[in-house]
């Protein structure tokens, strides 16, 4: 039987800010933190025109052991511990589950000269692995780690698997850290060649009508940390109840969504069942922004829900697509406004989906026992989902 689980602390830096209270003031005022890359990094002056989601401070990232984006992640999981008010014990004893799409890719190309690397730690700076490696060193964790690469379902797979440890009392409590920084020159060419990168500046997920149709995703830089515990914690803050995870594959296609939704209305039809349904107040979509994505997962969302007019809230036209710390990254910020009482409205201007479901307009009162869900999907087809409740 599964307990109550919870969210406690998290910690964020992307387009937004450098702290989770600058990403929710944005949010607030419904600003963007999109800009475009001319002359912000070196070696991309090939993509000078589009627009991305740049961390306010290199300094996140820099350190001469570990690559680029286990420093960013040592750093955030820090400060998201610190606000749960971990003892040393706590946080010795604690599971860690890390997630990244691309993981170290500037070390892999050797686009991150500007780090000055100890050359000693070069096998170490080019393995995945090595971001929940250095969390665990850094702060000291004892329990067992593992390291999630489900393309950008990476970070919402990472925290049901830590919902499921910590639901059945395998782990005492979990650390989930999420990173990805995809503003790399090769990669960049790669998401271009595919198809998928934004090729007419449209900021707009939902938008299919002819000339002023969605041309792919903006990628973003983010960094996300969240500590998860059981009800018999107490004492501690609590953000939202992680209700339920959900997760399955469409068996597809490497890169294409198909066009019946494959397992996406299944796999929020499962989160959704696991609370009231007319409790649902808002769900947060995948909504990368690449044309396939706008016509195919709105409709499979509105079978899911049964008709009813839930309203979507789709995050990436405000940070970017930050790939597999995307789906954490928006957890933390719905599960922080949650705590507040409050969800954001969209950025203005934004195309409803064709299918009917509208998008939320204004800000949203969140009471106690609201819920509100979360998909992310991976490229090769593999779909995660989560509710949240306010508590």
């Amino acid at each position: 039987m599964m307990e109550s689980v919870f969210i406690t602390a998290v910690e964020t830096v992307c387009a937004l800010g450098l702290k989770v209270e600058d990403c929710l003031l944005a949010m607030r005022e419904r600003r963007g933190g999109l800009v475009p890359l001319s002359g912000r990094l070196p070696g991309l002056d090939e993509f000078a025109a589009l627009p991305v989601g740049l961390l306010p401070s290199r300094e996140l990232a820099k350190g001469r052991r570990y690559g680029a984006t286990s420093n960013a992640a040592v750093k955030t999981a820090r400060e998201a511990v610190r606000r749960a008010g971990w003892t040393p014990q706590a946080l010795s004893e604690s599971w860690l589950f890390a997630a990244s799409s691309r993981g170290n890719a500037g070390e892999v190309v050797k686009a991150n000269a500007w780090r000055r690397p100890v050359r000693k730690f070069s096998a170490s700076n080019t393995m995945h692995s090595e971001i929940a490696a250095a969390v665990s060193i850094e702060l000291g964790i004892r329990g067992p780690w593992q390291m999630v690469s489900n393309g950008c379902s990476s970070g919402l797979d990472a925290l049901g698997m830590a919902w499921m440890a910590v639901g059945s009392g395998l782990a005492p409590r979990a650390l989930v850290v999420a990173a990805d920084l995809p503003l790399v020159a090769d990669l960049l060419r790669d998401f271009r060649d595919t198809g998928l990168l934004s090729h007419n500046g449209l900021n707009d997920s939902f938008a299919t009508d002819g000339p002023r149709s969605t041309g792919g995703f903006f990628p973003g830089e983010a960094v996300v940390a969240v500590t998860v515990e059981r009800d018999e914690v107490g004492g501690g803050p609590r953000l939202c109840r992680l209700e339920h995870y959900s997760a399955n594959s469409d068996a597809y296609d490497a890169l294409m969504i198909p066009e019946d939704g494959g397992g996406i209305e299944a796999c929020v039809r499962s989160v959704l069942n696991a609370g009231d349904r007319s409790k649902v107040i808002a769900l947060c979509p995948h909504a990368t922004g690449t044309l396939n994505h706008a016509r195919v997962e709105p409709p499979a969302l509105l079978r899911a829900l049964e008709g009813r007019n839930v309203p979507l809230l789709p995050l990436k036209p405000q940070t970017g697509h930050t790939l597999g710390a995307s789906g954490l990254l928006e957890v933390a910020l719905l599960a922080a406004c949650m705590a507040e009482g409050w969800l954001p409205a969209v950025l203005p201007g934004l195309t409803p989906p064709a299918c009917g479901l509208p998008l939320n307009e204004a800000l949203l009162p969140v009471r106690s026992g609201d819920r509100v869900l979360k998909l992310a999907s991976g490229m090769g087809g593999h779909n995660a989902a989560v509710s949240l409740a306010a508590v």
